[in-house]
């Protein structure tokens, strides 16, 4: 599950005693998060994307946080964008103290006019943009019968919707550059779901065919590619948590029940993880692949 990162009004289905008792309990998380080291899998920056232009949707937490410093690190220029001021703030002055060069600007994608603002702006500083991430997006978890129409557009206006505008406005500017690539955050949901994700699930299978329609229609110039993750350590996962659950006990129900759901790895993926994936989609290394969805879900879809 992916996503920027915006938490939205959730009525959880989660209850008390199935968070502390289901799964492989709080004996186990410890053990889990012990063994987990994602990090370990993580290389150091090679600087590939040097002289690149990168504009990230979302990026004020979550996977586009991460990999706004990602890129960054990698020597790309990133531009990014989020609703939440004092979040991306301090994002860019983690980057720019980090040595990397990026900018902040405020824009929510459900609304045209930022969305155009925005991309202009990215062009206008950096002249150019060869890199788009659009990652921004939310969800309601929520049975059929209690999601309100207000809610189900909501869903669809910001991960649907707003890709859209977005691509529409990014991929001008990516062709005068000479060609580049967009990416999508998708979602691991758009295979196999769960109750209580109607509205996220369809959004993200729109998106599936949206990237597929864009890859046909940009391409060669354009690599357009969608990266599904699997469940993710973001504020959209911590929005699940009851209010009479600590935080010290959510903690060791995602590091342990929730990750037990994940039967490949076992455990629930960081951000980190999905940007350094998110590079590796944008990299020469991948330079035939368009069109798809890619799964990075650590074996989740695999068990279902």
């Amino acid at each position: 599950m992916h996503a920027e990162s915006r938490a939205t009004p959730t009525r959880s289905l989660i209850n008390r005693r199935a968070l502390l008792t289901g799964g492989a309990g709080i004996a186990a998380a410890a053990t889990l998060a012990a063994t987990a080291n994602p990090a370990a899998a993580h290389q150091p920056a090679s600087g590939r994307f040097t002289d690149k232009v990168v504009a990230i949707t979302g990026a004020t937490s979550g996977i586009g946080r991460a990999a706004a410093l990602a890129f960054a690190a990698e020597g790309a220029k990133v531009a990014f964008c989020g609703r939440r001021e004092d979040l991306g703030g301090q994002v860019e002055r983690e980057i720019r103290k980090a040595g990397g060069d990026a900018k902040f600007i405020r824009a929510d994608v459900r609304d045209e006019t930022d969305i155009a603002r925005f991309i202009e702006a990215v062009v206008d500083r950096y002249g150019a943009l060869h890199i788009a991430l659009n990652n921004a997006g939310i969800q309601y978890r929520l049975p059929i019968t209690q999601m309100s129409a207000d809610e189900w557009d909501d869903t669809f206006a910001t991960n649907a919707r707003g890709v859209f505008l977005c691509i529409k406005h990014q991929a001008p500017h990516i062709q005068a550059a000479g060609g580049g690539v967009i990416m999508v955050t998708g979602s691991a949901n758009e295979f196999a779901t769960r109750p209580a994700l109607s509205a996220y699930a369809a959004s993200k299978g729109a998106v599936t065919n949206l990237v597929r329609t864009a890859a046909i229609e940009l391409g060669p110039d354009i690599r357009v590619i969608s990266l599904a993750p699997g469940t993710t350590d973001t504020a959209l996962v911590d929005a699940w948590k009851p209010e009479d659950v600590s935080d010290e006990e959510w903690e060791a129900y995602k590091a342990g029940p929730l990750g037990a759901n994940v039967d490949g790895l076992g455990r629930i993926a960081q951000p980190e993880e999905m940007a350094t994936a998110a590079l590796a989609l944008a990299s020469n290394d991948l330079s035939f692949q368009t069109g798809v969805t890619v799964l990075v879900d650590g074996g989740m879809v695999a068990g279902l």
